[in-house]
């Protein structure tokens, strides 16, 4: 099976902008470009329905929040290695 082909919000905009040009067909957008004329037409129904929120990303602000808990946990783990290092140098070190 086919991996599905992701496209960035920029492109997005700027292929809904293209089509929405006088005197321009979404086919004749669309065949240059390689993707479907009924693709294109969703993204212009959703710019035309959403303005500039019509393509938000594709991550969820959940899997960003995940990840951004992820990188701070990875930090304090480190944090927490380094200091009980430290404790047991200068444990050491005073006796």
């Amino acid at each position: 099976m086919a991996s599905r082909r992701k496209f960035s919000d920029e492109y997005e905009r700027e292929t809904v902008r293209l089509a929405t040009e006088p005197g321009v067909t979404k086919s004749q957008v669309a065949g240059p470009l390689g993707i479907n004329a009924n693709l294109l037409g969703r993204w212009c129904k959703d710019f035309l329905a959403n303005g500039n929120a019509a393509f938000p990303g594709h991550g969820k602000p959940r899997d960003e929040e995940m990840a951004s808990l992820t990188r701070e946990l990875a930090r304090v783990k480190k944090d927490r290695v380094f200091f009980k290092e430290a404790a047991s140098f200068f444990a050491r070190e005073s006796k």
